[in-house]
Protein backbone atom coordinates (compact mmCIF):
# COMPACT_ATOMS: atom_id res chain seq x y z
CA UNK A 1 0.00 0.00 0.00
CA UNK A 2 1.38 3.48 -0.90
CA UNK A 3 2.39 5.62 2.08
CA UNK A 4 -0.40 8.15 1.47
CA UNK A 5 -2.98 5.37 1.45
CA UNK A 6 -1.48 3.84 4.58
CA UNK A 7 -1.68 7.23 6.28
CA UNK A 8 -5.37 7.52 5.40
CA UNK A 9 -5.95 4.00 6.73
CA UNK A 10 -4.40 4.83 10.11
CA UNK A 11 -6.59 7.91 10.40
CA UNK A 12 -9.78 6.20 9.21
CA UNK A 13 -12.71 5.34 11.45
CA UNK A 14 -12.95 1.53 11.86
CA UNK A 15 -16.48 1.85 13.25
CA UNK A 16 -17.94 2.70 9.86
CA UNK A 17 -20.88 0.35 9.41
CA UNK A 18 -20.95 -2.21 6.61
CA UNK A 19 -23.87 -4.01 5.08
CA UNK A 20 -24.25 -7.72 5.51
CA UNK A 21 -23.81 -10.11 8.42
CA UNK A 22 -21.69 -9.14 11.41
CA UNK A 23 -18.09 -10.31 10.88
CA UNK A 24 -16.51 -12.86 13.23
CA UNK A 25 -13.61 -10.51 13.94
CA UNK A 26 -12.93 -6.79 13.78
CA UNK A 27 -9.88 -4.56 13.54
CA UNK A 28 -9.54 -4.24 17.30
CA UNK A 29 -9.58 -7.98 17.95
CA UNK A 30 -7.01 -8.61 15.23
CA UNK A 31 -4.62 -6.00 16.62
CA UNK A 32 -5.13 -7.28 20.17
CA UNK A 33 -4.15 -10.78 19.05
CA UNK A 34 -1.14 -9.46 17.13
CA UNK A 35 0.13 -7.58 20.19
CA UNK A 36 -0.37 -10.64 22.40
CA UNK A 37 1.81 -12.69 20.05
CA UNK A 38 4.43 -9.96 19.66
CA UNK A 39 4.69 -9.46 23.43
CA UNK A 40 5.48 -13.12 24.01
CA UNK A 41 7.44 -14.06 20.88
CA UNK A 42 8.51 -10.89 19.09
CA UNK A 43 6.94 -8.84 16.34
CA UNK A 44 8.11 -11.13 13.52
CA UNK A 45 5.99 -13.92 14.98
CA UNK A 46 2.84 -11.81 14.58
CA UNK A 47 2.15 -12.90 11.01
CA UNK A 48 -1.30 -12.79 9.45
CA UNK A 49 -1.38 -16.59 9.38
CA UNK A 50 -0.51 -16.83 13.07
CA UNK A 51 -3.08 -14.19 13.99
CA UNK A 52 -5.74 -16.02 11.98
CA UNK A 53 -5.11 -19.14 14.06
CA UNK A 54 -5.28 -17.07 17.27
CA UNK A 55 -8.66 -15.51 16.44
CA UNK A 56 -9.96 -18.68 14.78
CA UNK A 57 -10.73 -17.36 11.30
CA UNK A 58 -9.16 -17.82 7.89
CA UNK A 59 -6.20 -15.69 6.87
CA UNK A 60 -8.27 -14.11 4.09
CA UNK A 61 -10.87 -13.00 6.63
CA UNK A 62 -8.25 -10.76 8.24
CA UNK A 63 -7.59 -8.88 5.01
CA UNK A 64 -11.17 -7.62 5.00
CA UNK A 65 -10.23 -5.49 7.99
CA UNK A 66 -6.46 -4.92 7.63
CA UNK A 67 -5.04 -4.88 4.08
CA UNK A 68 -1.47 -5.94 4.90
CA UNK A 69 1.57 -6.06 7.15
CA UNK A 70 2.31 -2.33 7.09
CA UNK A 71 -1.21 -1.48 8.19
CA UNK A 72 -1.02 -4.11 10.94
CA UNK A 73 2.24 -2.73 12.33
CA UNK A 74 0.86 0.81 12.19
CA UNK A 75 -2.20 -0.19 14.22
CA UNK A 76 -0.09 -2.19 16.67
CA UNK A 77 1.98 0.93 17.34
CA UNK A 78 -1.16 3.00 17.89
CA UNK A 79 -2.61 0.53 20.40
CA UNK A 80 0.71 -0.42 21.97
CA UNK A 81 1.64 3.15 22.81
CA UNK A 82 -1.71 3.81 24.41
CA UNK A 83 -2.98 7.30 25.24
CA UNK A 84 -0.48 10.13 25.51
CA UNK A 85 0.46 11.17 29.04
CA UNK A 86 -0.76 14.34 30.69
CA UNK A 87 2.05 16.83 31.26
CA UNK A 88 2.06 19.81 33.59
CA UNK A 89 4.43 22.05 35.48
CA UNK A 90 7.83 23.39 34.40
CA UNK A 91 9.19 22.11 31.09
CA UNK A 92 11.80 19.82 32.66
CA UNK A 93 9.22 18.11 34.88
CA UNK A 94 6.77 17.70 32.02
CA UNK A 95 9.46 16.31 29.72
CA UNK A 96 10.62 13.91 32.42
CA UNK A 97 7.04 12.69 32.87
CA UNK A 98 6.74 12.27 29.10
CA UNK A 99 9.96 10.25 28.97
CA UNK A 100 8.93 8.07 31.92
CA UNK A 101 5.58 7.33 30.27
CA UNK A 102 7.37 6.41 27.05
CA UNK A 103 9.71 4.13 28.99
CA UNK A 104 6.73 2.41 30.57
CA UNK A 105 5.00 1.86 27.23
CA UNK A 106 8.13 0.54 25.52
CA UNK A 107 9.06 -1.75 28.41
CA UNK A 108 5.53 -3.17 28.39
CA UNK A 109 5.81 -3.95 24.67
CA UNK A 110 9.47 -4.56 23.89
CA UNK A 111 8.84 -4.80 20.13
CA UNK A 112 7.66 -1.18 20.05
CA UNK A 113 11.15 0.36 20.24
CA UNK A 114 12.21 -1.17 16.92
CA UNK A 115 8.80 -0.61 15.29
CA UNK A 116 9.03 3.14 15.96
CA UNK A 117 12.33 3.55 14.10
CA UNK A 118 12.48 4.90 10.55
CA UNK A 119 10.33 7.06 8.29
CA UNK A 120 6.71 5.89 8.12
CA UNK A 121 3.18 7.24 8.25
CA UNK A 122 2.17 8.30 11.77
CA UNK A 123 -1.27 7.69 13.22
CA UNK A 124 -3.28 9.98 15.51
CA UNK A 125 -2.29 8.09 18.65
CA UNK A 126 1.43 8.41 18.06
CA UNK A 127 1.01 12.03 17.00
CA UNK A 128 -0.81 12.58 20.30
CA UNK A 129 2.43 11.66 22.07
CA UNK A 130 4.30 14.23 20.01
CA UNK A 131 1.66 16.83 20.85
CA UNK A 132 1.98 16.04 24.56
CA UNK A 133 5.76 16.32 24.44
CA UNK A 134 5.60 19.64 22.63
CA UNK A 135 3.07 20.82 25.20
CA UNK A 136 5.54 19.92 27.97
CA UNK A 137 8.10 22.18 26.27
CA UNK A 138 5.65 24.98 25.50
CA UNK A 139 6.99 27.26 28.24
CA UNK A 140 10.63 26.72 27.27
CA UNK A 141 12.22 29.51 25.19
CA UNK A 142 12.96 27.23 22.26
CA UNK A 143 11.92 27.40 18.63
CA UNK A 144 9.30 24.96 17.35
CA UNK A 145 11.96 22.93 15.53
CA UNK A 146 14.16 22.84 18.66
CA UNK A 147 11.27 21.50 20.71
CA UNK A 148 10.69 18.75 18.18
CA UNK A 149 14.40 17.92 18.03
CA UNK A 150 14.46 17.74 21.83
CA UNK A 151 11.63 15.19 21.75
CA UNK A 152 13.48 13.15 19.14
CA UNK A 153 16.60 13.18 21.31
CA UNK A 154 14.74 12.11 24.45
CA UNK A 155 12.74 9.47 22.58
CA UNK A 156 15.90 8.04 21.02
CA UNK A 157 17.48 7.76 24.45
CA UNK A 158 14.48 5.93 25.88
CA UNK A 159 14.30 3.51 22.94
CA UNK A 160 18.03 2.85 23.07
CA UNK A 161 17.98 1.94 26.76
CA UNK A 162 14.95 -0.33 26.36
CA UNK A 163 16.49 -2.07 23.33
CA UNK A 164 19.92 -2.51 24.85
CA UNK A 165 19.13 -3.49 28.41
CA UNK A 166 15.41 -3.70 28.93
CA UNK A 167 13.74 -1.94 31.80
CA UNK A 168 12.70 -5.25 33.31
CA UNK A 169 15.81 -7.42 33.09
CA UNK A 170 15.11 -11.13 32.60
CA UNK A 171 16.77 -13.91 34.57
CA UNK A 172 18.75 -14.88 31.46
CA UNK A 173 20.02 -11.32 31.02
CA UNK A 174 21.01 -11.10 34.69
CA UNK A 175 22.88 -14.41 34.41
CA UNK A 176 24.69 -13.16 31.32
CA UNK A 177 25.71 -9.97 33.13
CA UNK A 178 27.00 -11.96 36.10
CA UNK A 179 29.04 -14.14 33.76
CA UNK A 180 30.57 -11.08 32.08
CA UNK A 181 31.53 -9.67 35.47
CA UNK A 182 33.19 -12.96 36.37
CA UNK A 183 35.11 -13.02 33.09
CA UNK A 184 36.28 -9.45 33.64
CA UNK A 185 37.67 -10.42 37.01
CA UNK A 186 39.65 -13.18 35.31
CA UNK A 187 40.97 -10.73 32.70
CA UNK A 188 41.22 -7.59 34.83
CA UNK A 189 44.80 -6.88 33.72
CA UNK A 190 43.72 -6.81 30.06
CA UNK A 191 40.54 -4.76 30.64
CA UNK A 192 41.18 -2.74 33.83
CA UNK A 193 38.95 0.21 32.90
CA UNK A 194 36.02 -2.02 31.93
CA UNK A 195 36.45 -3.96 35.16
CA UNK A 196 36.28 -0.75 37.17
CA UNK A 197 33.22 0.52 35.29
CA UNK A 198 31.24 -2.71 35.54
CA UNK A 199 32.14 -3.15 39.19
CA UNK A 200 30.67 0.27 39.92
CA UNK A 201 27.28 -0.81 38.57
CA UNK A 202 27.29 -4.40 39.83
CA UNK A 203 24.93 -3.68 42.75
CA UNK A 204 22.67 -1.29 40.84
CA UNK A 205 19.94 -1.79 38.28
CA UNK A 206 22.10 -0.99 35.28
CA UNK A 207 19.18 -0.27 32.94
CA UNK A 208 17.54 2.18 35.35
CA UNK A 209 20.88 3.80 36.14
CA UNK A 210 21.73 4.29 32.45
CA UNK A 211 18.24 5.63 31.74
CA UNK A 212 18.36 8.17 34.58
CA UNK A 213 21.92 9.25 33.84
CA UNK A 214 21.28 9.83 30.14
CA UNK A 215 17.99 11.63 30.68
CA UNK A 216 19.50 13.89 33.33
CA UNK A 217 22.34 14.84 30.98
CA UNK A 218 19.88 15.61 28.17
CA UNK A 219 17.73 17.79 30.43
CA UNK A 220 20.83 19.54 31.76
CA UNK A 221 21.97 20.24 28.20
CA UNK A 222 18.62 21.73 27.24
CA UNK A 223 18.64 23.81 30.43
CA UNK A 224 22.13 25.10 29.60
CA UNK A 225 20.96 26.12 26.13
CA UNK A 226 18.00 27.98 27.63
CA UNK A 227 20.17 29.73 30.21
CA UNK A 228 22.62 30.82 27.52
CA UNK A 229 19.82 32.84 25.94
Amino acid sequence: MPKDTLLEFLWSDPKTSRRGPKPQVNRGRIVEAAIKIADSEGIDAASMQRIAVEVEVTKMALYRHIPGRSELIGLMIEVGLGPAPAVAGPWHEGLRNWADAMETALSRHRWLSSALVGPRPIGPGELGWTEAGLDALSDAPLSASERLDTLVLVGSHVRGIVEQNGVHTTATERASGARLTALLREHREEFPLSMEAYSGTATADTADQAYDYGLQRILAGVAALIESR
